[in-house]
């Protein structure tokens, strides 16, 4: 692989991405002879098939499949080069690419409208999804950050807490429930929930709560988003276990009601994280930092809930550890949402 060109190298990338020598040529601003031309240099370099090609159908060899990662990495060290002399020219540009848990979609678009007045020029790359796929992507060096909360023990992490998340209870306001004080957890066990989906950190704390208390919980749908969850409790489909981040529009509204539990709320933290051996780019560097200082305020003025980070919990303990399975962080727990 001497002689192989980066150009090379962004061509394959492009096309390993569309699936299409006329797509990439469209997106490369070539002519589909040079892309091809091109692939079939890059082969010649790595004397293995890369591609193959059914008809008009195209698709990477296992060969191709091991170079993508490279050719990804290639592209993702450019770029952070790049934006490293920017910022060593006194330019506050760049591509910072975050990545968020769903339920954190209720609050981090605040967090950007913040961070991003001093940095008019910096282009936001943001994507939402569930649990897994978040995890995936940063695994796969796609994302710079990710705001989740827990850091994935499948990786090899730095992690730092920048805000507290409390999760709740909710009912629909007619709910005989609605209208207790300290309802002991063991009452909900006879009542139905709709809950999160296999993986989920909301579902994950909650099944921790209910095992710690000895108890178990009916489960009456099964649902990978906040919004539908919500929906279907209004339905009075059932109660459901969720972040007070996401429902306080409609406990304002009256149209949904957070039930006083004993022993609630749950109090976990979000996280920023990255993956531990990263070198962060300056506008991604500065990001990690905003949080830090000011993600819990913000947070807070968006959708309620304590304004500091600082721990509130006896469990926290202050340590900055690296390893497998454990996170870098400034407050330590095993579970999160």
């Amino acid at each position: 692989m001497r002689n192989v060109t980066l150009r090379q190298m962004r061509v394959f990338a492009v096309v390993a991405r569309h699936r299409s020598f006329t797509r990439a040529a469209r997106e490369l601003h070539l002519t589909q002879p040079a892309v091809s031309q091109q692939m079939r240099l890059l082969e010649q370099e790595a004397g293995l098939p890369l591609i193959e090609q059914i008809g008009r159908s195209i698709r990477l060899a296992p060969a191709g499949e091991e170079l993508l990662r490279y050719a990804n990495q290639v592209t993702e060290l450019l770029r952070e080069a790049g934006e490293t002399l920017a910022a060593m020219r006194g330019l506050k540009r760049g591509v910072l690419k975050l990545g968020a848990v769903s339920t954190a979609k209720y609050f981090a678009p605040a967090l950007l409208s913040a961070f991003t007045p001093d940095y008019p020029q910096v282009t936001i790359k943001f994507t939402v999804a569930n649990r897994g796929e978040i995890v995936r992507l940063l695994g796969a060096n796609e994302l710079d950050l990710v705001v989740m909360g827990r850091p994935p023990s499948e990786l090899v992490t730095a992690a730092e807490v920048f805000a507290r998340h409390p999760l709740v209870i909710i009912a629909p306001p007619q709910h005989p429930l609605a209208r207790r004080r300290r309802v002991p957890l063991e009452a909900l066990a006879s009542e139905s929930f709709v809950i999160r989906e296999e993986g989920s950190g909301t579902r994950a704390s909650m099944e921790s709560l209910f095992r710690e208390r000895g108890l178990s919980f009916r489960t009456s749908m099964e649902v990978s988003s906040n919004e539908t969850i919500k929906q279907a409790v209004m339905a009075g489909m059932g109660l459901s276990f969720i972040s007070s981040h996401t429902v306080g529009l409609e406990v304002e509204a009256g149209r949904l009601a957070i039930l006083d539990v004993a022993g609630l709320p749950i109090v976990r933290d979000w996280y920023v994280i990255r993956l531990s051996e990263k070198i962060l780019s300056p506008i991604a560097a500065a990001f990690w930092s905003f949080l830090l200082e000011n993600g819990a305020r913000i947070i807070a003025q968006t959708v309620g809930g304590p304004s500091s980070g600082k721990p509130v919990s006896p469990l926290r303990s202050a340590g900055t550890v690296t390893s497998r399975g454990r996170a870098t962080t400034r407050n330590s727990q095993k579970n999160a949402s």
